[in-house]
């Protein structure tokens, strides 16, 4: 039996230094305006917020203006205190306040043209069966990733910033593919940005 939409918990990781975006840490890349003047993090998260109820954002401890942008639009923001350890340390984070969900879609605060029919097929994988899923598009495998609580001991072990990589190594991963190229476009790199 399927289970329902709020059973399921979307994260945000959004703590990431930025370093290839600004070597220097001036500017947040994750705070660049798209060209319709959306935040490159609020972007990501508008789209996991039309499909699941809740999203946990991971932040950085000193981004408050980040912090105040993504619960304008509806998250809950969390700081990591470990957010330096890399992105295993903070989806570990992330998942640990979420511990009792049924499963969890994890999106990369930098992917900003994610549609939210890709998280919906996502979360049907997960409600249908899938232990993890993931999207492709042209035959190539893209984010966001999304688990069943069948893997929850191994998500609160991650540490570094291989993040999840292991368990796509380790586990059967289902294929879902979507008509959807912004699964493996992310903002990198200041050319990544879109001209206004």
């Amino acid at each position: 039996m399927p289970g329902r939409l709020s059973d399921y918990q979307a994260i945000l990781l959004a703590a990431g230094k930025g370093s290839r975006f600004d070597p220097l840490g001036l500017q947040n890349k994750l705070l660049q305006p798209l060209p319709d003047g959306c935040a490159v993090a609020v972007a990501a998260a508008a789209s996991l917020l039309a499909i699941t109820p809740r999203v946990l954002a991971v932040v950085r401890p000193d981004a408050d203006q980040l912090r105040a942008e993504l619960q304008a639009i509806g998250c809950d923001v969390v700081s990591c205190m470990h957010a330096d350890d890399g992105m295993g340390a903070t989806l570990a984070h992330a998942v640990r306040l979420s511990r009792h969900a049924a499963g969890w879609i994890v999106a990369l605060a930098d992917m900003p043209y994610l549609k939210p029919a890709t998280i919906a097929a996502l979360l049907d994988a997960l409600r249908n069966g899938a232990d993890i899923a993931a999207p492709a598009h042209g035959g190539r495998r893209g984010n966001p990733v999304a688990f069943s609580c069948l893997h929850l001991d191994e998500l609160l072990q991650l540490s570094g910033d291989i993040g999840a990589r292991r368990l796509l190594k380790d586990y059967p991963v289902q294929s879902v593919e979507v008509d959807d190229p912004g699964i493996h476009l992310d903002i990198d790199r200041p050319q990544d940005l879109p001209l206004h």
